[in-house]
């Protein structure tokens, strides 16, 4: 029966592993990705509703079809409630076994879809998000429009919180991918030697703590987009692994010898000029060409002021849900002259947790100044131009003093806990430690 199910299905297209029993069939489980089980009822050993109750507590995503000869009614319903898909009763027909798993395979798309729009309506997704009558937003508008429908890989470069994975997802909802998956990879904050494994993936035993096969993030976007956010903390020697992804369009799990064939289209964002940085030797310069075949720069919210108030309107709709005891959020004049003298460092993101505080605090539908953040409040103090510390007007000079400023504050305030430190700065936890040896900082 095995060997007859094994081709029957795979004449049809499926890749089948064929067990004896119950418990060799955990030990696959364990060691493997499945997507659904077929099963006996009636085996030597454990029988097939009590694998079904074992899968049920360690896979509780997988769909299980059970089936048996001596099958009655309420074995049936016994094997339904216990959480099977599906009940087949032998002798069948190969017809109904197929299509048994084709409808199997039907709702699986259909929650996976589900979960998808579900994931969408509670994020900030697609292109009506991306708010802005300014020009320059504009500008980005219709780039994202004209690339969308190609596979052409992306780079978006911009301040942290200006939006770039907001216009990844747009990039991935007008395309012709939008039906599959988006995967959002933060390079910056994996590991170094947990990155690989991450986006390629693992077979069993290839290193200590794997201790079953697993499919890597490429792989998971295949048909799909992947965004590789902060694209410029990835470590050299893994930047390298990247550039042959990108050129044979194929990864090889960590631990195997053979590689497989994706089809999935790249989005990278960074923070970085990785142009200088190539140029420093701290990334590689034909990956950086390769990322950089359309470029598109978010412009911080400083250089668009005229899109902070319809912004700041967009987030008091999209945040209402905060305050059910007020049927209107406005913004007072104070309020509006306050955000609009505001330089928002933090740029969009900033905005957004600016208007989730003023509706928490607000008293009434009309948005305060004192409902707002103390800094906003206070605005940009007027100062002298800024110097460097020999006095001269130098930028970069001053800017590198700034910094180094800033990253002693911040050690200072969490204690010399860097992964802290990192947060308070908006930087990634690898960036925060380069500047760290950069500036001579390790005692700090």
């Amino acid at each position: 029966m095995r060997h007859l199910l094994s081709v029957i299905l795979t004449e049809r297209g499926y890749e089948t592993r064929a067990v004896a029993s119950g418990e060799e069939a955990l030990r696959d489980l364990a060691a493997h990705d499945f997507d659904l089980v077929l099963t006996d009822v009636r085996m030597p050993g454990m029988g097939g509703l009590k694998l079904l109750a074992e899968i049920q507590r360690s896979h509780p995503e997988l769909m299980v079809i059970v089936m048996s000869a001596y099958g009655t009614h309420d074995a049936a319903v016994e094997a339904m409630k216990a959480g099977a898909y599906d009940y087949l009763s032998k002798p069948f027909r190969p017809d109904e076994v197929v299509l048994v798993l084709r409808k199997a395979e039907e709702r699986e798309r259909l929650a996976r879809e589900n979960r998808r729009l579900r994931r969408e309506l509670a994020s900030d997704f697609g292109l009506g998000q991306l708010v802005g009558p300014s020009e320059a937003m504009q500008a980005v508008l219709r780039q994202v429009r004209k690339l969308a429908p190609q596979r052409t890989t992306v780079l978006l470069t911009g301040e942290s919180g200006t939006g770039k994975e907001l216009v990844a997802r747009a990039l991935h909802d007008l395309s012709p991918r939008a039906g599959c998956a988006f995967v959002a990879v933060n390079c910056g904050a994996i590991p170094a030697e947990l990155i690989e494994s991450e986006l390629f993936g693992h077979v069993r035993g290839a290193f200590t703590d794997a201790v079953r096969t697993k499919k890597g993030l490429a792989a998971e976007a295949d048909g799909g987009t992947l965004f590789l956010d902060e694209v410029g903390e990835l470590p050299l020697p893994m930047q390298v692994k990247l550039l042959r992804f990108l050129q044979e369009e194929e990864v090889r799990p960590v631990g195997d010898t053979r590689s497989v064939k994706v089809d999935v289209r790249v989005v990278a964002a960074t923070a970085r000029d990785l142009g200088k940085a190539a140029a420093a030797g701290q990334f590689r310069e034909d990956l950086y060409y390769r990322l950089d075949v359309v470029g598109v720069r978010l412009p911080p919210l400083r250089e668009r002021p005229e899109d902070i108030e319809p912004l700041a309107r967009h987030f008091l709709a999209r945040l209402a849900g905060l305050r059910p005891d007020l049927d209107t959020l406005d913004l007072s004049d104070e309020a509006r002259e306050a955000l609009l003298a505001w330089r928002w460092p933090g740029n969009v993101r900033e905005l957004r947790h600016a208007m989730e505080r003023a509706i928490v605090l607000a008293d009434g539908p009309r948005i305060r100044e004192e409902d707002l953040p103390d800094a906003v409040r206070a605005g940009a103090p007027p100062a002298a131009a800024p110097a460097a510390p020999d006095g001269s007007l130098s930028v970069k000079r001053a800017t590198r003093d700034l910094e180094e400023r800033l990253i002693r504050a911040a050690l200072e305030r969490t204690g010399g806990n860097r992964t802290r430190a990192a947060e308070l700065l908006e930087l990634s936890y690898r960036a925060l430690l380069y500047k760290i040896k950069e500036y001579g900082l390790g005692d700090a």
